[in-house]
Parts: C-alpha cells; structure tokens; sequence
C-alpha cells in the first residue's frame, strides 16, 4: 500500500506565494528522504493558494528527489488544454525519471473557467471531451506531440468527490480512482468503492488490477494533544473561509472535536494513532493508496517539516507492517 500527501500550497496571511513555493519544494523533498511514496500538489487560480502550475513545483523538486511519485491533486482539466497537460506532464516525467503522475478532477473550485474563457455551464461536456482527448494522447494517437514521456503511458488517476456518475466513468474506462473525504463519516463513503469495483467488473476487468486511493485531511505531531492544537485553528479557518462562500454552516470546535473521534473525517492524533485509524479505513475500503493533506491554511512550516518525518518514520512503517501482516 502506498502512502503519501498532498497540498494545495495555502498562502498564509502576508506571506509571499514565492516564498510558499519554496516551502513546498523542502516539504516534497523530506517527503522523498523519509520514504513516502506519493506527493500530490493541487491547480487552483486564486490567491490563496500557491501553486496554478502544478507540474511547475513539481518539477522544481524532480531533480531534488530519487524516488517519490510526483502527481498534481487535481489537474482542472475542463478547463485546461490536453495536448498541453500531456506535455507538460511528459516534461516532468523526463525530469524524474519516470515518476510523474496526473490526477485529474473537475476541480471544486470554479476561477479557471472565466479565467481561460469557459462557460461553466459546459463543466461536465468539456470533461469528457478532454478526458477523451487525454487518453487518445497517452496512448499516442495523436501525432506531433513531444517530448516522449519516460512511462507510456503516463499514469492517469481520476479524482472524485462523491458523484456515482463519476465513479462508473473511472471504473468504465479502467482508470484507477482517487475518492476525496473532507466531512463526515468516512464509512459513508465506502459503496463509492463498492461501485467502483462492480463496475470495473462489469466491464470485464480482473478484480485485482483496480487501484484506488482515499485523499484526507489529517495531522500528526508527538502527541494527539499537540496535533489537534496546531492543527485547528488553520484548518477551521480555511474551511469556514470556504464555507462562507458555498453557504455551509460554520464550524466550530465541537465539530473539529467530533472529526477527529473514530467516525470523523480526519487522521489526526500522535504516530500510532494515525497509524491505527488508516489501518481501520483499509479495512473497510481496501484501497491501495492513501495521500493525506498536512499543509492545510497557515499552518507552521516547522511543523508541517515535522509532521513529515513522523508520517515517513513512524506512520508509514507501522501502516505497512499491520497491512502486510493482515
């Protein structure tokens, strides 16, 4: 089972993105010393984030790692361009050597639309139809597009928030799937998986090449009081921040409290009991690969450096050994 993270690359109040960038390399780079084996940095246009240009940072700490996978979390890709998306991510994997991956998603934010000119009421069409294109340029028919990529083809993950329409299409097309929980019961989402499989099936595939990830929220730090602490007042920020503009009711900390209980949402606590709780989430879902988000708001960059190690040289190994055990 692989385990890993990802990021947005959030912009704490008056610091400079450049400098967040930077911050990001160091984080991806211990990532690779410690011995994770994913790191997934997410597209937003918006200035609380970072990063527009994932295969940009990316590619920043290609030539500083050895051996974690380096994959967008998502790739808009309604509203990007796939003959561009292809090779820029084919760059990447050249730059690597062949550790690139694309995750692509309709994204849960909207500013890339008018931005690149696009009618949001076309989001679900213009998905498919690049989707489409996509896949035809991984498997290399459509002539004129360089460089070649080290992996052919490169590795395409679909990225769902809960949609079963999108979950039959992930399945349908053999591509593996990476589903997002960020609230409530994560058992809830379980028959996500349960669909996934059945169609995959259904298509004819073998059971055992199904690949499937759970992204979440999560922190560790030396105890779970010290986790919980640092963690939450960045993490409730940037969710009432976004809450606000969607209209969901605020947050406050009995609900931070019951998210980080056995039937919350978030991995949060001292090494062994994260380790735990993704022990007991792959019991119930099986999936292959977990990628949890650390860096969440103006979250301390010691910190995230720290949680880093833990979840390389404490989480990991623990995860791994119960998991193999099993």
């Amino acid at each position: 089972m692989e385990i890993g993270l990802y990021t947005f690359a959030d912009v704490a109040p008056g610091q400079h993105p450049g400098q967040r960038l930077r911050n990001l390399v160091e984080e991806i780079v211990l990532a690779d010393q410690v011995g994770l084996d994913v790191f997934g940095v997410g597209e937003h246009h918006r200035p609380d984030y970072a990063v527009s240009a994932p295969t940009v940072a990316l590619a920043a700490a290609a030539t500083q790692t050895k051996r974690i996978r380096l994959s967008s979390a998502v790739t808009v890709l309604s509203s990007d361009d796939p003959i561009r998306v292809h090779q820029q991510f084919a760059t990447l994997d050249g730059l690597s050597n062949g550790r690139a991956e694309i995750m692509a998603g309709r994204g849960s934010f909207i500013e890339s639309f008018p931005l690149f000119g696009y009618d949001l009421a076309d989001y679900d069409r213009l998905f498919a139809e690049k989707l489409g294109k996509l896949l035809a340029l991984r498997e290399g028919e459509v002539p004129g597009v360089h460089p070649t990529p080290v992996q052919q083809p490169i590795p395409l993950w679909i990225a769902v928030g809960g949609t079963p329409q999108s979950v039959v299409r992930a399945a349908s097309l053999g591509l593996p799937m990476a589903l997002a929980i960020i609230g409530g019961d994560p058992s809830r989402f379980v028959p996500f998986f349960d669909l996934y499989r059945d169609a995959w099936a259904k298509a004819g595939r073998k059971p055992g090449e199904a690949r499937l990830s759970l992204n979440m929220h999560g922190f560790v730090a030396a105890t779970r009081e010290e986790a919980k602490s640092t963690f939450e007042g960045p993490h409730q920020e940037v969710m009432n921040r976004i809450g606000r503009e969607r209209g969901w009711p605020p947050q406050g900390h009995a609900h931070f409290e019951a998210s980080c209980g056995p039937h919350g949402h978030l991995l949060i606590g001292g090494a062994e009991e994260v380790a735990e709780k993704i022990v007991s989430l792959h019991r119930a879902f099986g999936f292959d690969r977990i990628l949890i988000q650390m860096a969440i708001g103006a979250m301390p960059h010691g910190a995230v450096l720290k949680a880093i190690e833990l979840m390389g040289t404490k989480v990991a190994p623990l995860v791994r050994a119960a998991v193999s055990g099993a």
